[in-house]
């Protein structure tokens, strides 16, 4: 069986039916996680679940280690990722309380580390389908098994945050075709794909963002309120999801360094060599 990695955002700090059997506090090159992993198992299904905000939400999207905790991911040996979270919707159609499963991204943030490969070497990773396909179908299923409203695919646009969009921040958005907005899951996107990590996201839909005149700001109240209605169905749409990406033998980032690294090996810092070896060591023979 493949391993799971859960990533839960705003909402979603635990994950119900999952036998824990251990909590786990990882240090890592790139410093330390959001919070300790929960390590457990769904059926035969090994799963590691991590909050990204940190217990209590503390942490802000721009101040999230990502690297820190998609390093630990793969140094735990996870095959792919699903990471849950909140969006605002830039698209009449794609209704509060509704799930996304985005299949691409646009990048609006300016203040975070989004690679492994710096300081002495270089990597080139394709994103040209920065989600996984096989996890986009998974989502999709199950999410239409366990009775919820999903939108297959999708442009997420990721802005810097903490602060909500303006007015017209949101209707520029929507000028250029975007479909939903949030602040985490494309820098979790990028590392996952340098780690060889299959990713998707299943995007609850919160708000409308400002550009709608049904109401003339974005809230947390209103997205709180939202959300914990849909927490309870993104935990079930999760318990059908991780037992079929656990069946999987294959994944599309599996060997997504293959052919990235163009760093001459004998000019990589020895140093910079053993801090990825994880990620790099099999490509460095």
């Amino acid at each position: 069986m493949s391993k799971v990695g859960i990533i839960g955002g705003s909402g979603l700090y635990d994950l119900e039916g999952i036998e824990i059997n251990e909590e786990m506090s990882l240090l890592t090159p790139f410093g330390q996680p959001s919070c300790n992993f929960l390590v457990g198992k769904l059926g035969d299904t090994e799963v590691v679940f991590l909050p990204r905000h940190g217990k209590g939400h503390r942490i802000n999207p721009s101040e999230i280690n990502y690297r820190a905790n998609i390093f630990a991911m793969k140094r735990q040996g996870v095959d792919a990722i699903l990471s849950v979270s909140a969006c605002g919707s830039l698209k009449e159609e794609l209704k509060p309380l509704d799930f996304v499963v985005p299949d691409q991204f646009v990048d609006r943030t300016k203040a975070r580390p989004s690679t492994f490969f710096d300081e002495g070497i270089v990597a080139h990773v394709p994103l040209a389908e920065p989600t996984s396909a096989e996890l986009r179908t998974i989502l999709v299923e199950s999410a239409k098994e366990a009775g919820s409203t999903v939108h297959d695919g999708g442009t997420y646009v990721n802005m810097e945050g903490p602060q909500f969009s303006t007015i017209a921040e949101s209707n520029l958005y929507r000028s250029w075709g975007m479909d939903i907005i949030g602040m985490t899951n494309f820098t979790e996107a990028r590392l996952a794909r340098e780690a060889e990590i299959s990713y998707a996201t299943l995007a609850a839909v919160t708000d409308y963002d400002c550009w709608h005149d049904s109401h003339e700001s974005v809230t947390v109240e209103m997205i709180i309120a939202n959300l914990n209605q849909n927490v309870e169905n993104a935990r079930k749409i999760l318990q059908l999801a991780i037992p079929k990406v656990g069946a999987l033998t294959e994944f599309s980032a599996a060997d997504a360094l293959k052919y990235s690294i163009v760093t001459q090996p004998d000019l990589i810092p020895e140093q910079k060599k053993k801090q990825l070896d994880i990620l790099i060591g099999k490509y460095m023979s």
